[in-house]
């Protein structure tokens, strides 16, 4: 049987993960609705393991799905045409990953891109400011990848502690988007995060190496790196060097 949808107001908690519709229901994963999108609920909420996701002419929507898509980073597919893609963007002194140069630029870019299967946009426009104030809070990122001056694709997302989760990709180039996620996960070794949120499966997040955990196991994880320092979000050339060092059964 599906629950009420609950109503959040500002300043309410969340309810409980196990609230979620389930899978017979006509939405899985869904908690709850409320127009709260300020900086102290979306920290809350994915400090917690919720998210927001909804579409034009819907009220926010808060998503707790179960099972979870994550990316352990260790596990990281490096295939050998995206090794030789990395190997020739990082050689060239017009390339460079930047982080937090344009991070509006990153996710206007990100809410315009067609995809295939998509008629529309989750990124809506107070989705961008909500996150922009989240990253003018510290707690929202995004990675670059430019060539000759020009940003030609990346990713944003958010990080809370030790816990980073993944938004939404775009690129302009062929695979430009893959060189700016392979830089995050380069970061992510670097200062141990063990993990990316991806939230749902995609083919293409598996074939990067993305596997579903269970949600109890992902939130108590979350929760856990949440509460740990924040890292230094800024990337070194030196850090692609971390690639080479990711168990030889993902190439």
């Amino acid at each position: 049987m599906t629950l009420p949808l609950p109503w959040l107001e500002a300043g309410q908690p969340f309810p409980p993960f196990d609230q979620t519709w389930g899978e017979e229901s006509p939405a899985p994963g869904l908690l709850c609705a409320g127009n709260d999108l300020s900086v102290d609920t979306l920290k809350h909420a994915y400090a917690n393991g919720i998210f927001p996701w909804y579409s034009a002419g819907q009220p926010p929507l808060w998503w707790c799905p179960d099972p979870r898509m994550v990316l352990h980073v260790n596990n990281f597919r490096v295939s050998s045409s995206l090794k030789k893609t990395i190997k020739k963007f990082s050689s060239s002194n017009a390339n460079e990953i930047r982080i937090d140069s344009a991070f509006k630029d990153v996710i206007q870019a990100c809410s315009t891109i067609s995809r295939s299967g998509q008629s529309d946009t989750w990124i809506l426009p107070e989705m961008i400011n909500a996150y922009s104030n989240l990253h003018q809070a510290g707690l929202a990122h995004s990675v670059e990848t430019w060539v000759d001056g020009q940003l030609i694709g990346g990713l944003y997302g958010v990080g809370i502690g030790h816990a980073v989760f993944g938004e939404s990709m775009f690129h302009r180039s062929t695979d430009a988007s893959k060189i700016a996620l392979a830089a995050l996960v380069a970061l992510c070794h670097q200062h141990h995060i063990p993990q990316i949120d991806c939230q749902q499966n995609t083919r293409h997040l598996a074939a990067l190496g993305a596997v579903e955990i269970p949600r109890l196991n992902f939130i108590r994880k979350v929760q856990s790196l949440a509460e740990m320092s924040a890292f230094e979000w800024k990337f070194a050339p030196s850090y692609w060097k971390n690639l080479d060092m990711l168990s030889s059964h993902n190439t």
